[in-house]
């Protein structure tokens, strides 16, 4: 069962918009047939939109939602009529006409939802698992098709973790691979940086961020995650380690008292110039 936005400017039900929709196990819900309406609310699956009548309108509606910084197929609802009116440069993932019967209204679904989930093409530059989605070249990173604000570091620790999917690094193992071998910081830095990396994914996904008791950490795939992830496979089992974060320091000392490193900065590589358009993650200070 997904969740899915219709967008429509008609005082009707779901079911006389499309009446196939009301007989499949779907969460709609209905909205103005506008941008502000479309980006506000919980991001949804997937994006119907409404365009039997006012093709002009739905069309602007559907360069504007492209404009957005998410990962949501959106499929447009036409009349035989308007059918011929949809080209590539609508910017819609999928068109279904208004009569399609409720197999025909699911597999469009299916697949569209497929297609956004799937894997990343070659040489595209991105690692996905599940709805967290990291760009190497733009340095930026999404959950549910929302930018996350990560410093530098924050981005390059998560990246590392997800391109090694199940194993298991332990703190110093961290600091030399992100911070380098001429960092002179205590390793309660990663400790500080993976709570900062919890917090901002946010509380359901924090657990992608799993800690090994007395070890270190590790990245958990959400389950049945596809696309382009890391390199690794190994790692402990579940009778091993979990999924769970704790308050994960080294001697039991409270993250918010594991401060900044005594000595030196945070030294590493510098990103290069990003895309025009991307939010690269900024450095930490």
């Amino acid at each position: 069962m997904s969740n899915v936005l219709l967008l429509t400017g008609a005082a009707e039900q779901p079911a006389d918009i499309l009446p196939s929709l009301s007989l499949l196990p779907h969460t709609v819900r209905v909205a103005e047939a506008s941008l502000a309406a479309a980006v506000a609310g919980p991001v949804p699956d997937a994006i119907l939109v409404d365009a039997r009548r006012e093709l002009v309108q739905a069309k602007r509606l559907l360069q504007g939602l492209r404009g957005q910084d998410r990962d949501v197929p959106v499929i447009v609802i036409v009349t035989e009529g308007g059918w011929a009116a949809i080209t590539a440069d609508w910017g819609a993932d999928d068109l279904v006409l208004q009569t399609a019967g409720p197999g025909e209204v699911e597999a469009r679904l299916r697949l569209a939802l497929g297609r956004a989930a799937g894997v990343a093409p070659a040489g595209s530059g991105e690692l996905r698992s599940g709805d967290l989605v990291i760009n190497e070249i733009t340095y930026s990173a999404r959950m549910h098709g929302r930018a996350m604000d990560l410093t530098f570091k924050e981005f390059e620790l998560l990246k590392f973790l997800v391109q090694h999917p199940g194993r298991v690094f332990t703190r110093a193992q961290l600091l030399q691979e992100v911070w380098g071998y001429d960092y002179f910081g205590g390793t309660r830095t990663v400790d500080v940086h993976v709570r900062r990396l919890r917090a901002k994914l946010g509380a359901e996904n924090e657990s992608l961020i799993g800690t090994v008791r007395n070890v270190g950490y590790r990245f958990v795939p959400a389950k049945g995650s596809g696309g382009r992830e890391g390199r690794d496979g190994g790692g402990l089992s579940d009778s091993q380690a979990d999924g769970t974060p704790d308050d994960g320091t080294e001697d039991g000392t409270p993250d918010d008292a594991a401060a900044a490193p005594a000595t030196g900065g945070e030294r590493g590589k510098v990103p290069g110039t990003s895309r025009k358009g991307a939010q690269p993650a900024h450095a930490d200070r």
